[in-house]
């Protein structure tokens, strides 16, 4: 059995093992015409297993020098364009260069320490506080994505005054929620403060009034018929 590994490393592997093998072939026909005919079949058979290429506007001139590439210049057939050997086209994308931060909390992550940082630059202020309780939340739900177990709060107070270099810190009378708030519903435990309720709304007194109105008004209608 013969594995990919021990063959000749693909120019081009859009187009397939295959393709260069019709390629090869081409090669060894003597006839040129039928050398000609192979090539254009060649060709079709390359835009049929690569339709990608058909979105360029010079597409076949694309084909016709990936098959100048692939059989290393050397099939002899009567090209329809002009032959550059000097192609210097990279097919292989270059290898993306990913930024190495150092992570002080990698559970938190390195979003978080931005908005940290972030959030440090506010005035002090509702909106600093406000964002400082969100941060707690959220550093405790992150914590609990790890361990389920429990954590304790203050761990999670210590931690954000390291990574905030003691610049931000949560009001004496906050308190995070318990740990199966965060597990059951962590979008709401988030966001929610813990001395946040929702209130009941008042009724209105002029809609009262108008309901009355309304009633008085009928049975009026009523007693006059």
């Amino acid at each position: 059995m013969e594995y990919n590994t021990q063959r000749k490393k693909l120019k081009i592997t859009d187009y397939g093992r295959n393709v260069c093998k019709l390629i090869e072939f081409a090669k060894t026909i003597e006839d040129r015409e039928k050398r000609n005919q192979v090539a254009n079949i060649i060709i079709n058979v390359m835009s049929q297993v690569n339709p990608n290429a058909q979105d360029n506007i010079d597409y076949k001139h694309k084909l016709w020098d990936h098959l100048m590439i692939l059989s290393n210049y050397e099939l002899d057939v009567d090209c329809p364009y002009e032959i550059n050997k000097e192609n210097t086209v990279q097919f292989t994308p270059k290898p993306l260069k990913y930024k190495n931060h150092k992570i002080r909390y990698r559970h938190y992550g390195k979003f978080m320490e931005d908005m940290i940082n972030k959030t440090i630059e506010y005035p002090e202020g509702e909106e600093k506080e406000y964002l400082t309780e969100l941060i707690a939340h959220h550093l405790k739900k992150s914590y609990l994505t790890w361990n389920r177990d429990t954590v304790n709060d203050e761990l999670i107070y210590e931690q954000m005054d390291e990574m905030s270099g003691g610049k931000l810190k949560v009001n004496e009378d906050f308190k995070l929620l318990q740990t199966k708030a965060y597990i059951d519903q962590p979008a709401k435990a988030a966001v929610a403060s813990p001395n946040s309720q929702a209130k009941p709304k008042k009724k209105s007194k002029n809609n009262s009034k108008n309901k009355n109105k309304n009633k008085r008004s009928q049975q009026k209608k009523s007693s006059n018929k």
